[in-house]
């Protein structure tokens, strides 16, 4: 049985990941030719063509569209393989690229990261702010903090904590106009959707018996970040359903009121999440285990 050429498999991943021949042989350290060379011998290989060439561009083949991931996977498999080797005593260094929520990131992850900074002076961090979901692999994450209930993927999961929602308003919005005391009531009330939802407006809502609603809202602020949201909340303008990070001081206070207490969001999770390959480079996984200290309050 002969070996897979694991450095064509490389190198096509690179060609895909820069968009060209030159700059993957600029990103790999190798001469143009050896890179056509190696994508000319995968595809001979294969028995198929890769990708599209003319003159002006080069784009994708429908099989190379396919292939492309597990190219990536190889490539990275490797990286990890030759840094998980190097000696623990070896100063860590290299890029590490992390995608955090926005409002979670500079108020929770972004003091870790300073932190981690002096502690391995080497990593250049990479940090990504965005309530945008990113795809880790296409996008070339090694890493990215999540708030959700998960879908099943083949992303590796690392769950840290539980995050509850609350619906929430400020006492002199409830006195302008009234405090709900039953989730079909949602809907005459003026309330921040969030962008970035499966469903904005729409809350899924379980009662003390275990009743599920889905109740909804009139929309009166629709943003994409949290934060944006607050002052129109604090002010008395309209109702919320922010995560506990969001509210509690608020809650403790008094300056916010929870809503219908007696039901509930169903659970998020703080998961940081990776790409799939099980290998993970030191730097990495220094990274994830700084975090998991930090974001656990261990």
């Amino acid at each position: 049985m002969r070996l897979p050429d694991f450095e064509a498999w490389a190198v096509f991943a690179a060609v895909a990941d820069t968009g060209s021949f030159t700059g993957a042989a600029d990103a790999l350290s190798l001469s143009k030719a050896k890179v056509s060379k190696a994508v000319s011998r995968l595809e001979a290989e294969l028995g198929t063509v890769l990708f599209h060439r003319t003159s002006r561009r080069l784009s994708l083949s429908a099989a190379g569209r396919s292939l492309v991931d597990h190219a990536r996977r190889i490539r990275m498999d490797g990286e990890a393989a030759v840094e998980a080797a190097r000696d623990e005593a070896v100063l860590l260094s290299g890029t590490v690229r992390i995608a955090v929520p926005m409002s979670f990131g500079l108020s929770a992850v972004a003091p870790l990261i300073a932190q981690f900074m002096a502690l391995h002076p080497g990593i250049l961090i990479d940090m990504h702010l965005s309530d945008a979901r990113v795809d880790l692999v296409d996008q070339g994450f090694d890493m990215a903090l999540r708030i959700a209930v998960l879908p099943d993927s083949s992303l590796r999961a690392i769950r840290l904590r539980t995050v509850s929602l609350y619906l929430i308003a400020a006492p002199g919005y409830c006195a302008r106009h009234g405090t709900p005391s039953h989730p079909a009531e949602l809907e005459a009330h003026k309330a921040v959707h969030y962008a970035n939802s499966p469903q904005p407006g729409l809350w899924p809502l379980t009662g003390p018996d275990g009743t599920r609603v889905l109740a909804r809202s009139q929309p009166a602020l629709i943003v994409n970040n949290a934060d944006a949201a607050m002052p129109a909340v604090f002010d008395g303008q309209c109702i919320a359903a922010l995560p506990d990070f969001f509210c509690m001081d608020g809650l403790s206070d008094g300056r916010l009121v929870h809503l219908l207490p007696e039901w509930r969001f169903e659970p998020l999770t703080l998961s940081i999440v990776t790409p799939p390959s099980p290998h993970r480079p030191a730097r990495v996984e220094a990274l994830i285990a700084w975090l998991r200290k930090g974001l656990q309050g261990e």
